[in-house]
């Protein structure tokens, strides 16, 4: 940051976005320090005082007093400029892509790879390679997750405007979801409902899955998913249909395993039902359709093929794709 006030417009691509997270691209630095800024009117925006969750529209003047923070010298910011995209990580890349567009990138995640990194992750992850996807001006940017052994459809933000409003669609349920599980043995009903309570665990052993909370618990969180059975294999597995309203963690997989019929592999929730032998090996959960609404027209209709584990055991049990038919949500109907 240059030693005197500067003011900048924002762009088309930055609209949507919080104050706070558009300064910090600009000017590293800590929450606390932003705030201050803005409590003593150094940040404006059209010359007025403002927030730091203020939504920012296109043509926006916000203004930018000098400042370096010692804080926040080698922290990443939000929206970081990208580094030197690497030939590696888009040849892996690449071929994942579903889908592209002025927006956003869609992947077909494969199992085994995380989102992110963290403990256990390994050194390799999808946010680790996103460089490779930029146009050179921002670095895209995940909006949502998905757990490490669930394969299927990733969207990925190409500019802050697009990551705020893709991010607002997920978080106010707006973006329809449909999950492709199989099943150890076959749920009864063959379809409905599922509502409950769930919450973290807090015994030693069940801090890395959700048990069954309550009602009034602040711990808590309902979680509400239909499902739908497409075919099975007798009564040993089932190829089901899951259309979450809530997104709770671990939510499916709770689900299915309250109903008495864990998702095939899931060694967190586990049934004590026989395993059809022949089946693939790991968590058998696919994100295969999202439909995401636009500002203009009709709503993106996106379906990511099988591969890997999930194709292996659909052709182990006899189950075809097109049982489900065309359209991903014709089943819940």
């Amino acid at each position: 940051m240059s030693g005197q006030v500067v003011t900048e417009t924002v762009t088309e691509k930055e609209a949507g976005v919080r104050l706070d997270r558009w300064v910090k691209r600009r000017m590293p630095m800590t929450q606390g320090e932003l705030e201050k800024l803005l409590r003593t009117g150094q940040i404006r925006v059209d010359g007025s005082r403002a927030k730091s969750n203020t939504r920012l529209t296109a043509g926006m003047e916000v203004r930018l007093p000098p400042f370096a923070s010692k804080a926040a010298q080698d922290k990443d910011t939000p929206w970081s400029a990208p580094s030197k995209p690497n030939a590696k990580a888009l040849a892996f890349l690449q071929p994942l892509i579903v889908h592209e567009d002025q927006d956003m990138f869609v992947l077909n995640k494969p199992a085994g790879i995380a989102v992110q990194g963290g403990t256990g992750q390994g050194g390799r992850h999808i946010d680790g390679m996103l460089d490779a996807l930029s146009d050179g001006q921002y670095r895209p940017k995940l909006v949502h997750r998905l757990d490490k052994e669930t394969s299927g459809l990733l969207v990925i933000a190409r500019h802050p405007a697009a990551a705020s409003r893709l991010g607002q669609l997920f978080k106010g349920r707006e973006m329809e979801k449909v999950y492709w599980a199989v099943t150890v043995g076959a749920p009864h009903p063959r379809a409905g409902q599922l509502r409950s309570w769930m919450r973290k665990g807090t015994e030693p052993e069940d801090r890395e899955r959700m048990v069954m909370g309550a009602h009034g618990d602040k711990a808590s969180k309902h979680a509400i998913t239909d499902y739908v059975t497409v075919s099975t294999a007798g009564q040993k597995a089932a190829w089901v249909a899951l259309k979450p309203q809530t997104g709770r963690t671990h939510q499916l997989r709770f689900h299915m395993h309250e109903l008495g019929t864990s998702i095939l592999g899931d060694t967190k929730y586990v049934t004590a039902r026989e395993v059809p032998e022949g089946v693939g090996r790991g968590l058998h959960l696919h994100a295969r359709a999202l439909v995401i609404p636009r500002a203009r027209g009709k709503a993106l209709t996106l379906q990511a093929p099988l591969s890997g584990t999930m194709k292996t055991t659909f052709e182990a049990l006899g189950f075809l794709e097109s049982e489900a038919g065309r359209d991903p949500l014709e089943l819940f109907l």
